[in-house]
């Protein structure tokens, strides 16, 4: 399994980017080829102190040339594009491979 992380911090207009985000961005989300499940969330805590993330999402793939395929996608390519019209506080975005427990 491979797995995509994108942590936005605060936009300059929360409102907008929570309106936008769940009306236009997902349902693009919803389109992106060999995702097999994907999960998001507003109430973004930190252990300690305030947290550096307004939002959180992430996604699974089956494997990372299944993630590269769909990030070259022309879903994913508008995917990534429309992040522009929301996420006026930055984006960080990582992917990794996903390392199961034996313990």
């Amino acid at each position: 399994m491979h797995k995509v992380l994108v942590l936005y911090p605060e936009p300059i207009d929360p409102d907008h980017f929570r309106d936008y985000y769940v009306n236009k961005h997902l349902p693009l989300v919803a389109q992106w080829p060999g995702v097999l499940a994907w999960r998001y969330s507003f109430e973004v805590a930190a252990k300690q102190g305030d947290s550096p993330y307004f939002a959180i999402f992430e996604a699974e793939f089956a494997d990372e040339a299944a993630y590269e395929a769909a990030s070259a996608s022309p879903q994913g390519q508008q995917l990534s594009a429309d992040v522009a019209n929301y996420a006026t506080g930055g984006v960080v975005v990582v992917h990794y491979p996903v390392q199961n427990s034996t313990s």
